[in-house]
């Protein structure tokens, strides 16, 4: 039977109960909880069921900290169920410097994530509005930028401008990715290129930054939306807090480099909980939707 190909075994965590270990017996009761069932916040230490914070879009209800989402996780949060057709999907790194080993770390993310690459992009709608959205996964090489990455983000950009769609994209990244060097560093220049194209022909690019958006890509096309947002509680910078207070000689604020630091000194237009993301999506779309007769 299909079950029976399909059967994964189960592993599971033994705990040992209270009373058992208050009589002091040498073999105490134990109960097996499968492993995954429970997670606990990595900020405030609350114990949620997997499955209940997945219905909280994995939002923590003892604090509010966002936990990372896969880039299908978030695709299926944002668009309307049934209405999204991916792009590029076949595109897949190549090894242009012989760096060791890159190949096959490419392979082992690509088995452990599911993804060909740290970014997925494509088309659907929010709320009926049509979109073209690309969203980074930091779980393939960080969510690191390398040719690939800028290509499928150019190339969404370009379907963006031909259709006229408003163009949404998240950042969760480490910055250019190493492997690729100067490659890597080039589609900085080529991402914002695309960019400002739709800009001139004043088609709509929304920026939003996740946990984390740092390096190359902050300082490029995560920077450079008609509206920037973020998603509270995430880090976004350049270059990391160590070498910059080194550089500088001075201690930087306990909150540098968060979203709400960001806020405040005019960096960022909102930061938006996960829960009202895609409503306040779908109003802004509705703001630039030109309808006829109007």
């Amino acid at each position: 039977m299909l079950k029976d190909i399909f059967y994964k075994k189960r592993r599971y965590a033994t705990v040992r109960t209270g009373q058992a270990q208050d009589r002091g017996e040498e073999k105490a009761e134990v109960k097996e909880v499968p492993e995954g069932l429970m997670i606990k916040c990595d900020k405030c230490g609350t114990i949620a069921y997997a499955k209940e914070l997945e219905k909280n879009l994995k939002v923590c209800q003892g604090c509010g900290y966002h936990f990372p989402m896969t880039a299908f996780e978030r695709i299926a949060m944002l668009l309307d169920e049934g209405y999204f057709f991916e792009y590029d999907s076949e595109l897949l790194s190549t090894d242009p410097l012989n760096f060791p080993d890159y190949l096959s770390k490419l392979k082992k993310d690509m088995e452990t994530s599911g993804l060909s690459e740290a970014v997925v992009t494509g088309e659907g709608t929010i709320k009926g509005y049509p979109v073209v959205i690309a969203v980074m996964d930091p779980r393939f090489r960080m969510g690191s930028m390398g040719s690939v990455v800028g290509e499928k983000i150019t190339r969404a950009a370009e379907q963006a401008l031909e259709k006229r769609y408003p163009f949404i994209l998240f950042s969760a990244s480490g910055g250019a990715r190493m492997q690729e060097g100067v490659l890597s560093l080039m589609q900085m220049a080529k991402t914002s290129a695309a960019l400002a194209r739709l800009n001139e022909a004043g088609v709509l690019y929304i920026s939003v930054m996740t946990n984390p958006t740092t390096g190359g890509v902050s300082a490029s096309f995560a920077s450079l939306g008609d509206y920037n947002f973020a998603e509270p509680g995430a880090l976004i910078g350049f270059a990391g807090r160590r070498i910059i207070e080194q550089t500088i000689r001075q201690e930087l604020p306990e909150d540098f480099q968060t979203a709400e630091f960001l806020l405040k000194k005019g960096q960022l237009d909102k930061v938006i909980p996960r829960q009202e993301l895609r409503h306040t999506l779908a109003k802004i779309l509705d703001m630039h939707t030109v309808r006829r007769g109007s």
